[in-house]
């Protein structure tokens, strides 16, 4: 059909046709492969519950997307059957008619959501100095004289429509390409339909209307292929999100616009008239103004970035300095005690012995009772010191001892400060037990106060590993926390970045060792910190709170992949491993079916697992999730079964498919007895679940799983993880066979 178009437009051009009757042959063709395209998807029956909802609504958008192109398609059509008086108002007609019909399709299209007050701004200035610079085109790239009113509505209004079509179209091409397709359709069409009007209007030579055709073509093409990427779900692909924009489009294209079509005037007319002089001028306040506004947006980042990383920073130094108001030291409880400035004094050119920063857990600071525990606590400081040490109050419930004993002296008397700070307190109301955190850093002539962080950094350690114990500080405590830093001053913004990466590790049925499935193994590929694995990632993401928007794109990526294997004949499934945080988001179901709508893969080939040792912390909420993903299609998964007597108890509740356990269990039990996978294996045989291996890394341990009557198992014994070109080759080595 485009060839065909080609055709006519060529015959055209070369006088063998008459430039209008070929103009409309050839949009007539365009337009009709267009809306039988789009006829097709109105009139696809649409299936039962909530997906048939998503699938009527795009039903009708389809309808009317195709009434546009239709209006538009008919309008150059029926022009060289018109006499020449009654041309332009059909032009007129067919442009205002195809605008309504576009506008009250693209308006309901899936997926729109609601922008924020700065998003919302930028994008009006960004449509705004497109616009200007538009519409300064079109004034001085017009022929000189009077301009026809037809001509001059076509002009501006094309501009203003143009403008806001063509910003949507930019900033929807990644989390909304088919959305964006059908407002870079409707921007061509807009394009063509305006200079029809304007060569009418005028009017100009017959040859000159062939300009018209391609930008139609273009737009019921690019509507149509919108249209049906639409209305089975979007797929969003990789990018920076929709609410940011592109920063050089927004910039460069109003100037070059402005730029090109100067210039051309100048070449053509030689100068400028005072209007359009002032027009050209008003391109300059919102370029400016976007400038700002990015200038702005990078401020509030860099704050954010900079005020999270100060809150950290301070975790690794003690609080506040003396004569905070934040928590101001009783003074019974520090009477006869030494302060911070003097402990920091004495540290000063110290080569020997050692800091203890010790910390009261659970004591609610500035009761009457918490004064009473710390004047206590104070007390039994001062009787279990020795002579030469130096007691401090460094807060409300944090002290420090500076002795100068050598290292395993003074853990000596951190233990006993322990044990007599651990001992009840009693009071009116019965006895108090308080929990008791101890740091200790050895003092080596250091900075002062870098020795006070670093019994602060151990401090830290004892709190968390759970109070009432000494720690020492060493260097891989620091180290620890500074890559702790570096994690989470680089994750955000790592998605939008394109830093995710996902590797495949192939699941193989033991019987005959083809592949049956694979595993998505998440990897961040971070310039600055190298690769980073989930172990270390994961946490991060869950103090940022960013695990759902790491998960939305593990979840995507995965079925996209999945659908392109399929596309080759390969019937694999997909196992995406989740946490129980996850699960627990209300519209994890129907992102997953989005998901699968979006890249058209049956629920049956994905494989949602979360690891058994977090399940038990929100068993109701995992037993939901996974009952409403079963009732999709979905298969689930149970990893790193422990085959203990709560994992036994809590396996009958949960609703899931595969059981999937390691290596361990293969291996035979000390006391002679079979191994454990016979146990899990007859097990999931009687529940009706398939087990699977994982971590097989010898002969002898897929020998024993396959001999325990376990169906499938991975691992480096059968196929190392790697990325998906190289596992796509290493399928080429096997026949397709459904699993």
């Amino acid at each position: 059909m485009s060839l065909a178009g080609a055709l006519f437009l060529l015959a055209g051009a070369t006088g063998l046709v008459p430039a209008r009757a070929a103009v409309a042959l050839a949009v007539a063709a365009g337009c009709a492969l267009a809306c039988v395209r789009l006829a097709w998807l109105a009139g696809t029956p649409a299936p039962d519950g909530r997906r048939a909802r998503r699938a009527v609504l795009s039903r009708r958008v389809a309808a009317i997307l195709d009434a546009a192109v239709l209006a538009a398609g008919l309008t150059v059509a029926v022009l060289p059957l018109l006499p020449a008086a009654q041309r332009l108002p059909v032009a007129l007609a067919g442009l205002l008619l195809s605008t309504a019909l576009y506008a009250l399709a693209l308006l309901r299209l899936p997926g729109r959501s609601r922008l924020s007050g700065a998003a919302r701004l930028r994008r009006t200035v960004d449509a705004l100095g497109l616009g200007v610079s538009l519409l300064f085109a079109g004034a001085v790239l017009l022929p000189p004289g009077p301009v026809p009113p037809a001509a001059r509505l076509a002009t501006v209004g094309g501009a203003v429509g143009l403008a806001l079509l063509l910003v949507g179209a930019l900033a929807d091409r990644r989390r909304r390409p088919g959305a964006a397709r059908c407002l870079a359709g409707a921007a061509a069409t807009l394009v063509g339909l305006v200079l029809l009007v304007v060569l009418l209007a005028y009017p100009a030579p017959d040859r000159a209307t062939l300009a018209v055709a391609p930008p139609l073509l273009l737009g019921a093409l690019l509507t149509a292929a919108g249209a049906r990427r639409a209305a089975g779900g979007e797929r969003p692909g990789p990018g920076p999100s929709a609410s940011t924009g592109a920063a050089w489009p927004g910039l460069t294209a109003p100037a070059g616009i402005a730029a090109c079509a100067a210039g051309l005037h100048l070449w053509t007319v030689g100068e400028f008239t005072a209007p359009a002089m002032a027009l050209g001028l008003a391109v300059i306040p919102p370029m400016v103004l976007r400038e700002v506004l990015a200038a702005a947006d990078q401020r509030r980042r860099a704050a954010r970035l900079a005020a999270h990383e100060a809150r950290l920073r301070a975790l690794t130094r003690a609080a506040a300095p003396p004569g905070s108001a934040a928590s101001p030291p009783p003074a019974d409880a520090s009477a006869g005690l030494a302060d911070r400035p003097e402990l920091l004094r004495r540290l000063v050119g110290r080569a020997g012995g050692a800091l203890l920063v010790i910390d009261l857990l659970g004591l609610d600071d500035g009761t009457g009772v918490a004064e009473r525990v710390l004047v206590e606590a104070a007390r039994r400081l001062r009787a279990g010191h020795g002579p030469d040490d130096l007691v401090v109050r460094l807060t409300g419930t944090e002290f420090a001892v500076l002795t100068g004993v050598g290292p395993v002296l003074a853990y000596a008397l951190g233990t006993r400060l322990l044990a007599a700070l651990a001992e009840p307190y009693p009071g009116p109301d019965g006895a108090a037990r308080l929990r008791v955190a101890i740091g200790l850093a050895e003092t080596v002539g250091g900075d002062p106060e870098d020795v006070l962080r670093q019994a602060e950094l151990a401090r830290r350690r004892a709190v968390q590993l759970g109070g009432d114990r000494v720690e020492w500080y060493d260097a891989y405590l620091e180290e620890q926390l500074v890559r702790r830093l570096d994690l989470e001053r680089e994750l955000p913004g790592a998605v939008a970045r394109g830093e995710l990466d996902l590797v495949y590790q192939p699941v193989l049925a033991l019987a005959d060792r083809l592949p049956v499935g694979t595993e998505a193994l998440l990897r961040w590929r971070s310039p600055v910190l190298g690769t980073v694995l989930p172990k270390e990632l994961l946490p991060v993401a869950a103090d940022l709170d960013l695990l759902g928007e790491v998960g939305r794109w593990v979840l995507d990526r995965a079925c996209r992949q999945l659908a392109a294997w399929s596309e080759g004949g390969r019937e694999l499934w997909m196992a995406v491993n989740v946490t129980p945080r996850e699960l627990a988001a209300p519209d994890f179901v129907a992102r997953t079916a989005t998901a699968l709508t979006a890249y058209e893969v049956p629920p049956e080939r994905l494989v949602v697992e979360v690891s058994e040792p977090v399940v038990a912390a929100d068993l109701p909420t995992v037993v939901a999730r996974f009952a409403g993903l079963r009732s999709l299609g979905v298969r689930t998964a149970l990893d790193d079964f422990r085959a203990e007597q709560a994992s036994l108890a809590q396996l009958r509740r949960l609703p899931i498919d595969l059981l999937k356990v390691g290596p361990h269990l293969v291996d035979p039990a000390p006391d002679g007895q079979r191994p454990l996978i016979d146990v899990v294996a007859n097990l999931g045989d009687r529940l009706g679940l398939e087990v699977v291996v994982e971590g097989l890394e010898s002969a002898a341990q897929v020998a024993g799983a396959r001999r325990a009557g376990c169906r499938y198992g991975q691992g480096f014994a059968l196929a190392r993880p790697a990325t998906a070109e190289r596992v796509e080759a290493w399928f080429e080595e096997f026949p397709s066979t459904p699993r």
